[in-house]
């Protein structure tokens, strides 16, 4: 209720700005007008949007794919780890916005540059995240399952990965809401559809209440995904 009535208020302030002062529509349209943008121009927007939410899954599961055996391998083998530490964070601290044209020349325009930057945003904080979890696991338990003569594997799947779930699921929270970020730079750069797409070629024609309406349509994405994520995570790790 509390966020609701903050997002109501913020909502409201605009509306009341945008009429005193007079704001042209194209410079900063009221929230209403945006709202039925959004709406009316539905069937040109959904089309956009879901080529980009395809870009944003398929970025999910790549970096799945690497970022939990990258993070098993990273806390089984720590020289391993301080190795590749910091190519990580270089991977974070390079903007993507300079990578982003290299991508485009190197894959060309078509969906594999946008699923790549999303995998280069949403893969580090799953990786961290996820060894941050094995690594807080008491060491007293560890002690224990080697002393029953669990293996490796065996005490990840009984020990390690419930204890690290939690910090796993903060990190896909993290990693969900950003992946936006990188399917839609990827986009603006260059792409032939999706939301990013949309908003420069409307950005270019002064359609400022187009733009904020694609900016709504990947705000509820975004959402959705972060409460999708959060729902898993309390049907999976039940203790928490």
């Amino acid at each position: 209720m509390i966020a609701l009535f903050f997002v109501i208020t913020i909502l409201a302030l605009w509306e009341g700005v945008v009429r005193f002062f007079a704001i042209p529509v194209f410079i900063l349209p009221p929230p209403s007008t945006i709202f039925i943008t959004a709406f009316i121009k539905a069937p040109l927007i959904l089309p956009h949007a879901a080529t980009t939410f395809v870009e944003i899954i398929l970025g999910i599961f790549l970096a799945l794919c690497t970022a939990v055996p990258l993070a098993i391998v990273m806390f089984a083998k720590p020289e391993l780890e301080k190795g590749l530490a910091p190519f990580l964070v270089a991977s974070q601290a390079v903007p993507v916005f300079a990578i982003a044209p290299l991508l485009v020349v190197w894959l060309g325009y078509g969906i594999a540059s946008k699923v790549f930057m999303a995998w280069v945003i949403i893969f580090f904080p799953i990786t961290i995240s996820l060894v941050s979890g094995f690594k807080s696991c008491d060491a007293e338990y560890r002690v224990l399952f080697r002393l029953m003569g669990a293996s490796f594997f065996d005490t990840l799947k009984l020990l390690l990965w419930p204890w690290a779930l939690p910090q796993f699921f903060a990190g896909l929270r993290v990693g969900v809401t950003v992946a936006t970020i990188g399917a839609v730079i990827g986009e603006w750069v260059g792409a032939q559809k999706g939301l990013g797409f949309l908003m420069i070629q409307s950005n270019a024609r002064l359609q400022v209440d187009l733009v904020f309406a694609a900016i709504l349509w990947l705000s509820l994405m975004g959402l959705g995904m972060w409460n999708l994520v959060g729902a898993l995570e309390k049907k999976i790790v039940k203790w928490k």
